[in-house]
């Protein structure tokens, strides 16, 4: 026995005669007359077997079968369309504008080579990468998104979407000739007495005196905090990376960012089962009911290209 069936335009006809509570208005929406509506009703009925809609001279109401065939309806036009667009989009290529954002360091060292190399795959694509030591209000401002070391908080979880990127640390070096001259601390605490080298993001003056460190155990997941001070600070990372190098003090920096100084020696791990929580670097960009394609990718393809951390020592990618 034959099921009756309902297609996409049946579906369309019976929204449109709901929501504007009467034949003419869905003739008027649909572009047709209204004996047309009026005939393929009758016809969707008889088919289905069920009355949608009761009707009299002065008033059109929707049956419960009505109400079951609207519930579902609106779910799958707008699957239809979706998939039309997805398929239009396979087809076509990434044409128009990314703009992000995204911090200095990570953004010039890492962050610029994956989007040229994503921008040469598709030449007819813009990207516009701004960078920046102030995340943006990026809905304000126009942006895409932003890759940054921060991750949305659950207070924001309905204004923002965030993906992480790439997992990351940032871990306590110093150099050898400072180790050899001061000491190697063998406790979280020992950093209260040495030269901390300290990076005032977003050249934030509200502690001139001390840094306050959060340290995570690798192994068991307990945190430490610390005091720390020393004679240098500065808001720009790259200073402080510097004034380690040459022998200044102990810091705590992203592994990205020194790991060609590891790897040549000229920088020591301090106190190596530590590292700083929750430094991952993420996308994050205001919600948006639809991410365009170029943006989805462009983020797939981030994510590709950091995944085995390639800051990592000994991968080939360090640099």
């Amino acid at each position: 026995m034959n099921q009756p069936s309902m297609d996409r335009g049946d579906l369309a006809l019976v929204l449109a005669i709901r929501d504007h509570g009467s034949l003419a208005g869905a003739a008027a929406t649909l572009d047709v007359v209204p004996s047309v509506i009026t005939k393929r009703l009758g016809a969707l009925e008889a088919r289905l077997g069920q009355r949608l809609f009761d009707r009299t001279t002065r008033r059109l109401s929707v049956t419960a079968e009505g109400e079951a065939v609207c519930l579902h309806a609106r779910t799958l036009l707008d699957g239809f369309a979706a998939l039309e667009s997805e398929l239009g989009e396979r087809q076509n290529e990434l044409t128009g504008t990314v703009r992000l954002a995204a911090t200095f360091g990570f953004g010039r060292r890492w962050l610029g080579p994956a989007v040229a190399a994503f921008q040469a795959r598709h030449p007819a694509l813009q990207i516009e990468l701004m960078l920046t030591e102030q995340l943006p209000d990026l809905g304000a401002e126009g942006y895409d998104g932003a890759v940054w070391l921060w991750a949305v908080q659950q207070r924001h979880a309905a204004d923002w979407v965030s993906r992480r990127i790439a997992r990351n640390q940032r871990v306590l070096a110093a150099s050898p000739g400072y180790l050899k001259r001061r000491g190697t601390p063998a406790t979280v605490e020992a950093l209260a007495s040495h030269d901390c080298l300290v990076a005032r993001e977003n050249g934030d003056a509200s502690q001139r005196q001390y840094a306050l460190w959060t340290l995570r155990h690798a192994r068991d997941g307990s945190t430490a905090r610390v005091r720390v001070q020393g004679p240098l600070a500065s808001n720009s990372g790259e200073m402080v990376r510097d004034w380690c190098v040459a022998g200044h003090g102990v810091m705590l920096r992203s592994l990205w960012d020194i790991a060609p100084q590891l790897a040549s020696g000229e920088l020591m791990r301090v106190l190596p089962q530590y590292a700083m929580a929750e430094a991952d670097i993420h996308w994050i960009a205001p919600w948006r009911p639809k991410t365009p394609r170029r943006v989805r990718l462009l983020v797939d393809h981030l994510v590709e290209q950091f995944r085995g951390e390639p800051w990592k020592p000994g991968k080939a990618g360090a640099r």
